[in-house]
């Protein structure tokens, strides 16, 4: 009670934020932004501070609420900015018709700019032979200045992490699915492998033949380490004969970029993207895409088609002599 005395301002304003922090226990930043926001909107549009006098939120229409977007349009915020200023102005006046503040919600089933889709950045092919080839030139060069430990283990990390590149490439998988593989899920013979996706989804993935190679490769010297070739043993182990982890194939992969002159902002997940867009480029047909990808929904491997249109432009005005 102390602390409402103290405040001079809107009293709905200092309940909804004293309702988010205490009963909603959301953070402190979070609670700040949306303070920030609801303060954005009464200054713009109702010319009111409600951290320094009352405010009347029932005189607030859907035509207020309307010309807020607009000014948020005319400054150029980003879509995304502006539906979350609207996701907390909505749950504000929500707030305040459930206290009986107000009457009505304006903001209520009032929709901003559709948030902008963007497209995952991939490789080109040439940069992709790069990646795959950086794991043989880093661990040379590491054994060399002393960095790996002795010829064994660079040999072992090189086979294994240039294996795990080549199957994430030539199955379109997600770093998860890759470190997951066990070896019953390989089929060497048939070159294909067993692919346990998000929601425990399983589907077939292509083992190509560089794919197969670098992973006999490294089946050779695994099995010559370690004993556990069980079947539902993991195929990709760390030094001490234990699955391989996410975070740790993550580290090496930067160490890659760099070996490879790639920017560093890459990721394993854009190799997924290149195998669908280099795909796509070289006529594929969007179902089959979808279905070594794994995706639920058909417009989801759609967005990779834009990437490709998109190249397709690049190209055409770079080369059409009246473009």
């Amino acid at each position: 009670m102390n602390e409402e005395k103290e405040f001079n301002g809107d009293k709905c304003y200092q309940r909804f934020i004293s309702y988010l922090r205490n009963t909603k226990n959301m953070s402190e930043h979070t609670v700040s932004s949306y303070g920030i926001d609801i303060c954005q909107f009464a200054a713009l549009c109702l010319k009111k501070d409600p951290l320094n006098e009352e405010v009347d939120w029932d005189s607030v229409s859907v035509y207020d609420a309307r010309g807020f977007i607009v000014d948020l349009q005319d400054a150029e915020l980003s879509k995304t900015s502006i539906q979350r200023k609207l996701s907390g102005l909505r749950s504000f006046f929500r707030y305040l018709v459930r206290d009986c503040r107000t009457r009505n919600n304006p903001f209520s089933g009032l929709t901003g700019p559709k948030k902008q889709k963007n497209l995952p950045k991939c490789m080109t092919v040439g940069e992709v032979g790069k990646l795959l080839d950086a794991p043989a030139v880093f661990w040379r060069d590491a054994l060399a200045s002393g960095y790996a430990r002795d010829e064994a283990s660079a040999d072992f990390q090189m086979k294994r992490d240039t294996a795990m590149l080549e199957i994430i490439y030539s199955g379109g998988l997600r770093i998860s699915e890759c470190t997951g593989l066990n070896m019953s899920d390989i089929d060497l013979y048939s070159g294909v492998m067993k692919i346990r996706g998000k929601g425990k989804k399983e589907r077939l993935g292509a083992i190509g033949d560089p794919a197969a190679r670098a992973l006999r490769n490294y089946l050779i010297m695994r099995r010559s380490m370690f004993s556990n070739n069980r079947p539902e043993s993991p195929v990709f182990l760390n030094q001490q004969g234990t699955r391989f982890t996410d975070r740790s194939f993550q580290r090496n992969f930067k160490l890659y970029l760099t070996t490879a002159g790639l920017p560093a902002d890459m990721t394993p997940h854009k190799l997924r993207h290149s195998f669908a867009t280099h795909l796509l480029d070289a006529g594929a047909d969007l179902r089959s895409v979808q279905e070594l990808l794994g995706h639920a929904n058909l417009s989801t491997t759609q967005l990779y088609t834009h990437i490709s249109s998109e190249r397709m432009r690049a190209v055409y005005q770079q080369a059409h002599p009246r473009a």
